[in-house]
């Protein structure tokens, strides 16, 4: 492989990268630093993936319009597509948030996770919202008439990049404040918060919509570099548990760890594809199940060994500067 051909592979692989780091910073707010056990972050992937498409891609015209059905087209711009994921994951995260909050952690994960499948069955099944199974198609990228089609990966690098520094930033701000200390508090012991004075519910809530509102972005910067979007994306592997497994890595409680952990595990994950290309002929079948079985094992040695992640949860976070 050219020279140039391993680079462009590598900025792909940061992209990617970058938009689970930006999964992993909004689900740290809510497991990491609140404890909320939410298995259903491939919910909100598809709805702020979804919500962005309709809201920048122009409503279908003409013969194009008998194969493709979609209820919005607001061609509005990309940054429009970011604020409505945003907003539209948040207000579906509050009305998600008064039935399941008040659940134990465990019973938490199956409702998060019911609604998760939910949501996507709905984009599935409704070809009148977003055309079903056969998704939607030639989403539009930012500043994508600045450089030539084959070197715009690196225009929307930084793109990624800028706005996962903006994202980890706020939630710096956020967590080491009288708020996020809040959050820590509830974490470690809920009884002992609520005799505080502090209503419990109310902080639960503010975490899971904001965190919410993060990973609706990721969602919507996922479908703008893929350029096309299907509800057989948004599967609880590629949507939920490698998010979990990345953020295991890098260190819950650790906005650091979430995004190291994210482009260590996302390296390792598109490294096994070369490993079972080695594999012989009669084997090429499992190689899918092969790369599931060394993720899996991955987390295992993760957990027995390293159970604080890579870089451990920061104990001390009440200055910003010390």
């Amino acid at each position: 492989m050219e020279l140039s051909g391993i680079v462009a592979y590598l900025v792909s692989l940061a992209i990617m990268a970058g938009i689970y780091a930006i999964f992993c910073l909004g689900l740290n707010i809510q497991w990491g630093y609140t404890g909320l056990f939410n298995i259903g972050i491939a919910g909100f992937f598809c709805i702020g993936a979804y919500t962005s498409a309709l809201i920048t891609t122009p409503k279908p015209t003409g013969v194009y319009a008998q194969y493709v059905q979609q209820i919005f087209g607001l061609n509005l711009p990309f940054i429009a597509g970011l604020a409505g994921a945003a907003l539209v994951c948040g207000l579906i995260a509050f009305l998600i948030g008064f039935p399941t909050l008040r659940l134990g952690e465990d019973y938490l994960a199956i409702s998060t996770i019911g609604i998760a499948e939910t949501v996507r069955l709905i984009f599935n099944n409704e070809h009148w919202l977003a055309n079903g199974p056969r998704g939607l198609m030639g989403l539009p990228q930012p500043l994508q008439g600045l450089v030539d089609p084959r070197h715009y990966n690196y225009i929307y690098l930084v793109v990624i990049v800028f706005i996962m520094v903006i994202i980890y930033l706020l939630i710096e701000r956020g967590i080491r404040s009288p708020w996020g200390r809040v959050l820590r508090a509830i974490r470690e012991d809920e009884i002992s918060a609520a005799m505080s004075g502090k209503n419990i519910l109310n902080f639960k809530m503010q975490s899971l919509v904001f965190g919410a509102m993060i990973m609706g972005i990721g969602g919507a910067l996922y479908a703008h570099y893929t350029k096309a979007i299907s509800p057989s994306v948004f599967t609880p592997l590629y949507g939920t548990f490698i998010i979990w497994v990345m953020l295991m890595a890098g260190g819950s409680g650790n906005n650091k760890g979430a995004i190291l952990g994210a482009y260590v595990i996302w390296g390792i994950w598109t490294g096994t594809k070369f490993m079972t290309d080695l594999l012989p002929y009669t084997l090429k079948a499992r190689a899918p199940y092969i790369r599931f079985l060394i993720i899996g094992i991955l987390l295992e040695i993760i957990l027995i060994y390293r159970p604080q992640g890579l870089l451990g949860e920061e104990r001390k976070v009440s200055k910003l500067i010390e």
